[in-house]
């Protein structure tokens, strides 16, 4: 079939014709902010439905989401993005939020009094520590400064300064949770700027955290930390769909994006199997490595950069048992697992007890959900549905004991789900954004640059909108203080 040209109207980016490669969140959002400037907007989206890890689904007729659970809330953008879009009645704080470790062969409350796993004193891990892990945390107020230069892993640092246990106990469960990565990896500066800025400006790292705590405590933050949508944070790209597509954007599925040319007229030529459309600017909104396919013609440099960010997948394991089947459940919303403890699974959410739209959907059924995978296991990603579901029983069986068979079963695969931030990410957002700011009417955005989590993808997409018109102070501040993917505020 030849390829069919579609011109666009008007002379610029903010009146004229915005192409978005992606129908994620971060594509679609900014398609919406987009259409409120102005521009008429097509979103090409290579799958057959939006929304990319954001999915909702059911289990024994009971709503879930099959990919993300929450918003963080301490951020403005996720639940200002559902507010716009109609959804401000459905937002909904967790019902419960007394998560525990599985580690040292039980179920732990929590601790709290820490930022991201690291505590301010050493009583804060007591329980979950042994004595010698406690008494080596004690050490840090003697040590001398342990330079962190322009970036440093988060394992590796707070390891010199706490000892490994405080890492391998609670960091890493914490991190694990949020990028499936490796703590000592994991770049201190991308993932817990916090801590990083605390690390150059301090000698002793308890005492540091210390500090954020009392700021903290000095300007507490007010409402929930995290927040949820009734129906499911799937829901929430579903809208943002419904919106663009009632302000007059074109949302098409089943389009994958097969070229992205400058013209010489200045303007984008993006090619698809069956179409070619020409736009006055262009957002790439897709994870890295395609995102470096696209841009291999116009900017060689930036795809070099993104053709070297990493993924971990990961599996979700969604159960439903008869309530009567889990009474003996432990009460809280769930539970982290420290890779060090050898077990298969690294979390468990306890979803009815979490959301009460799920509790009430059906009350004779209690929902669990199970994840497994990191960066760089391949072997149980390898196994079968009912084989990540009978690992999964066997390790809950473990931890709570629960022994019933499940009334229903669901896996969900997410391959190369989350992107990795090693350290040295922050230098390479800033060289991909300085080759892509060449090219004017050129913008990326995504998990991929600036945080993993809802609010950091809808920051980078409010941030490529304001480029594509001229505006760049919001990439340049996305990049000099990454978007904290979990909160590390004290006590949480």
């Amino acid at each position: 079939m030849s390829a069919r040209e579609t011109s666009a109207d008007g002379k610029s980016a903010g009146t004229g014709h915005v192409v978005v490669i992606g129908g994620g969140i971060a594509g679609l959002a900014a398609a919406h902010r987009l259409l409120e400037r102005g521009a008429r907007v097509t979103v090409l989206e290579a799958s057959d439905r939006v929304g990319g890890k954001l999915l909702p689904g059911e289990v024994a007729g009971v709503r879930v989401d099959l990919g993300a659970e929450s918003l963080l809330a301490r951020r403005p953008e996720a639940v200002g993005l559902a507010r716009e879009v109609g959804l401000a009645d459905r937002l909904q704080p967790p019902a419960t939020a007394s998560a525990s470790l599985w580690t040292r062969g039980a179920l732990r409350p929590m601790p709290k009094g820490h930022v991201m796993g690291v505590p301010g004193t050493a009583a804060a891990l007591a329980g979950v520590l042994s004595d010698e892990g406690l008494a080596r945390i004690e050490r840090d107020a003697d040590l001398p400064r342990t330079e962190v230069g322009d970036d440093v892993a988060v394992g590796e640092y707070v390891a010199a300064r706490l000892g490994r246990e405080v890492v391998d106990r609670l960091v890493e469960p914490l991190l694990g949770g949020v990028y499936a990565g490796d703590a000592y990896r994991i770049s201190l500066r991308s993932a817990v700027p916090q801590l990083f800025e605390a690390a150059r400006t301090h000698t002793s790292l308890t005492e540091a955290v210390r500090a954020i705590q009392g700021r903290t405590a000095a300007s507490p933050a007010t409402g929930p930390v995290f927040m949820g949508i009734e129906g499911g944070i799937g829901t929430l790209p579903l809208a943002v769909a419904e919106s663009v597509r009632a302000r007059g954007g074109e949302i098409v599925t089943h389009t994958p994006v097969t070229g992205l040319r400058r013209t010489a007229e200045h303007r984008w030529r993006v090619t698809t199997a069956d179409r070619a459309l020409h736009a006055d600017a262009v957002v790439v909104a897709v994870p890295a490595r395609p995102a470096a396919e696209l841009l291999r013609a116009e900017a060689p440099a930036a795809a070099a950069e993104l053709a070297a960010v990493e993924y971990a997948s990961m599996a979700l394991i969604t159960l439903a048992y008869r309530r009567s089947d889990a009474a003996a459940l432990p009460e809280g919303s769930g539970f982290l697992v420290p890779p060090v403890d050898g077990r298969t699974i690294k979390a468990s959410t306890f979803a009815s007890r979490k959301w009460g739209w799920i509790d009430a959907d059906d009350p004779d059924l209690v929902v669990l959900r199970t994840s497994v995978g990191r960066y760089g296991e391949t072997e149980i990603l390898g196994r079968d549905d009912t084989g990540l579901v009978d690992v999964s029983r066997h390790d809950l069986k473990e931890a709570t004991g629960l022994a019933a068979e499940p009334v229903a079963t669901r896996v969900t695969r997410w391959q190369d789900g989350l992107p990795q931030y090693p350290v040295g990410h922050h230098a390479r957002v800033a060289r991909i954004r300085e080759h892509v700011a060449g090219l004017p009417g050129l913008a990326v955005c995504g998990a991929a640059y600036d945080g993993v989590g809802i609010p950091a993808s809808i920051a980078s997409a409010y941030a490529a909108v304001d480029q594509i018109h001229g505006d760049p102070r919001g990439v340049e501040q996305l990049t000099a203080h990454p978007v904290q993917s979990l909160h590390g505020g004290a006590g949480e």
